[in-house]
């Protein structure tokens, strides 16, 4: 049985997404034997980057500034603007190195069922950053579950009349994977996203 400190550090750290009781005991024990220094240091990364982290008044990101770099950057302005749920799905574009334009972080995705309307979400600051006529395409990045669908059917609906080309990334087969594995909901979006060779 752990002793009530490690107990402590097990349940605040199993409260992290993706860690479980056991992982967290794990950890606990892990930090319990670490030189008072590198806990010292981890506890103060973890406070201080909090403190550090704001969000972009542009676009919702993460930024250390009132800006994140993204928006910063006049290189990335070339009239596309990638609508996604959260910060992290802005890294994970990101890491492709292919996507050029801004960004809009929403905050979440409708969700009747949770209590999330439109209201919720930044979809004002989206339609407001459209008004100034440079922003020539949308691309709707919302997850392919039910909450991120419904989420960018609304958004293309508002946008419609605006005259904005609004896009939706393609979502189907996983590179990589076989055919007879996949659900037929992905291969349906698969053969519904297909383009020319």
């Amino acid at each position: 049985m752990a002793i009530d400190p490690i107990q402590k550090m097990a349940q605040e750290l199993s409260r992290l997404p993706g860690i479980g009781m056991k992982s967290a005991q794990r950890l606990a024990y892990h930090i319990a034997s670490m030189p008072e220094e590198q806990v010292r240091s981890l506890a103060g990364a973890l406070w201080n980057g909090r403190k550090a982290i704001h969000y972009c008044r542009e676009c919702g990101n993460y930024a250390e500034g009132e800006t994140c770099e993204i928006c910063a950057n006049q290189e990335r302005h070339n009239g596309q603007i990638c609508v996604v749920r959260e910060p992290r799905d802005v890294a994970a574009i990101e890491r492709m190195r292919d996507y050029k334009g801004l960004y809009h972080v929403l905050g979440g995705t409708l969700s009747p069922m949770n209590g999330i309307g439109p209201d919720d979400l930044r979809i004002r600051e989206l339609l407001s950053r459209l008004s100034d006529q440079s922003v020539q395409e949308v691309i709707l990045a919302t997850n392919p579950d039910i909450e991120g669908e419904a989420t960018a059917s609304y958004i293309a609906r508002l946008l419609k009349p605006m005259g904005v080309r609004v896009t939706r990334i393609a979502h189907g087969v996983p590179v990589g994977s076989d055919l007879e594995y996949a659900d037929e909901v992905t291969l349906s979006k698969a053969m519904e996203g297909r383009r020319d060779m």
